[in-house]
């Protein structure tokens, strides 16, 4: 009976003194090694270290995502510029052309467009008749429009003169060798310094002044129309 009686005091006392004996460091240690227990603070950290390079990652993508969206926005404004570019140079290009005229209009335009006091306006024309023009005559063969309409006809006997009325017949005397040839003025020239009066070749023929190309002549208007 007594020994029923002290056994719970000796347990007792056992387990108190177990208690109070603290664990040993390989103890601690394969505890913590073996254990999956994660207390707040650690688990916390975890997730914000998480959360921290999920953030990275997505604010890496979205600097992507602008950059491209930059990108694109140049590529298609600089596509817009080209063809703005390209539109206002064909419009360019269509106004030029529209303003170009063909050769044979040119020439007529500069032709009527520059006058000379060598010779009689058409209003002089009586003074004309009595006063023989002197001066360089030359001559043309190349294919053009001539100014009172139509093509220039190389073989005609006709002639260009810068101010005297389509249709007046003149007289050209070559005054180095007396020749002379009626000519009809259907064109306006020449437009060179000195010269009075451009040939056909077919005329220039007649009086012997296509090999030297100019000649020094005299025109008497003949009649006009």
């Amino acid at each position: 009976m007594r020994i029923l009686r002290v056994l719970p005091m000796v347990l007792s006392i056992t387990v108190t003194l177990l208690a109070a004996v603290p664990a040993s460091a390989d103890t601690v240690y394969v505890f913590e090694g073996r254990s999956e227990y994660r207390d707040s603070g650690s688990t916390n950290s975890h997730k914000r270290s998480k959360l921290g390079a999920m953030d990275v990652r997505k604010s890496a993508r979205q600097e992507q995502r602008e950059s491209r969206r930059g990108r694109n926005a140049r590529v298609r404004e600089e596509a817009r510029e080209e063809r703005r570019e390209t539109r206002r140079s064909r419009s360019a290009r269509a106004r030029d052309e529209a303003r170009e005229e063909r050769p044979g209009e040119r020439r007529r335009n500069s032709r009527t467009s520059r006058r000379s006091t060598e010779v009689a306006s058409l209003g002089d024309f009586g003074a004309a008749i009595s006063n023989a023009l002197h001066g360089m005559a030359s001559f043309y063969w190349q294919p053009q429009r001539v100014a009172s309409g139509g093509w220039f006809n190389p073989n005609a006997m006709t002639a260009a003169h810068k101010t005297l009325r389509f249709g007046t017949r003149v007289r050209v005397t070559h005054l180095g060798n007396g020749r002379s040839v009626m000519v009809t003025i259907n064109d306006r020239g020449p437009y060179i310094k000195g010269r009075i009066i451009d040939l056909s070749k077919a005329a220039a023929g007649v009086i012997g002044m296509q090999g030297q190309g100019v000649a020094r002549v005299r025109v008497d208007v003949v009649s006009s129309r």
